[in-house]
């Protein structure tokens, strides 16, 4: 199974959150780190739930990037 990770940068690093699974979220001192600690978090995750017997969100979200250009989309007076 496969999650989709969204990382951003934060004062102090980067945060790391998995988009399918929200509650899988962490931080790290630079990205490598952020990614090295987000896959210890959610395999944590995976073993809290599956020894409280419950199911474990779906992966395999598709992400994609919509450009927009911010001069179309505002209304004039």
């Amino acid at each position: 199974m496969n999650y989709t990770a969204k990382y951003t940068r934060i004062k102090n690093g980067y945060m790391g959150q998995l988009i399918e699974w929200p509650e899988v979220i962490t931080e790290g001192h630079d990205l490598e780190d952020c990614r090295a600690m987000l896959r210890d978090a959610l395999v944590e995750m995976t073993l809290a739930f599956q020894q409280l017997d419950k199911e474990i969100p779906i992966g395999n979200c598709l992400i994609e990037q919509m450009p927009v250009e911010v001069n179309d989309v505002r209304q004039k007076a």
